[in-house]
């Protein structure tokens, strides 16, 4: 479980110290899980920006979505793997920032085809080769429009130490 707490706004924004009214990590899951459409942003070689919408899927604490190999987003990723994810909606906000990588086990890609499949109600299998990429979250943040800033949340994820 990710660690809450306020995120670190500029004052302006009324940003509450006080933990009353922080989401729970499970509202935010939910809706990464549910939604239809995310929309992924990565940055190009020249420091510029790339944002593309994307069917993809929520599990075991990391967002998948497929994308060719030489798509622009695809070749972002494969020189900065800094990425961000956020729904659609701008009335339960979810921003998810994080890494991404390239899926290779067998297994895995042949769970998250099969959800995928279900979830889209489109037939899909992934190989290593399809281009499945995992982006694992660092930190998200979360709020309700309706009772922003008192939700407002930060979600920090515990981060394995280098060798």
């Amino acid at each position: 479980m990710p660690e809450a707490g306020r995120p670190r706004f500029p004052s302006v924004y009324g940003i509450h110290d006080d933990e009353e009214e922080l989401l729970d990590w499970s509202w935010a899951a939910e809706r990464l899980a549910s939604s239809r459409n995310y929309w992924v942003a990565t940055t190009r070689p020249d420091g510029s920006p790339h944002a593309m919408p994307v069917w993809g899927l929520w599990h075991d604490d990391a967002f998948y979505f497929s994308s060719s190999p030489d798509s622009r987003k695809a070749r972002n990723i494969a020189s900065n793997p800094n990425v961000v994810v956020h729904l659609e909606s701008g009335d339960e906000v979810v921003i998810v920032e994080g890494s991404a990588e390239l899926v290779t086990d067998a297994e895995l890609l042949q769970r998250l085809g099969e959800d995928y499949t279900t979830k889209y109600e489109f037939e899909v299998s992934f190989t290593s080769g399809r281009g499945l990429t995992a982006v694992h979250p660092r930190v998200a943040y979360a709020w309700r429009e309706e009772s922003f800033p008192a939700t407002a949340t930060r979600f920090e994820f515990a981060t394995e130490a280098s060798p």
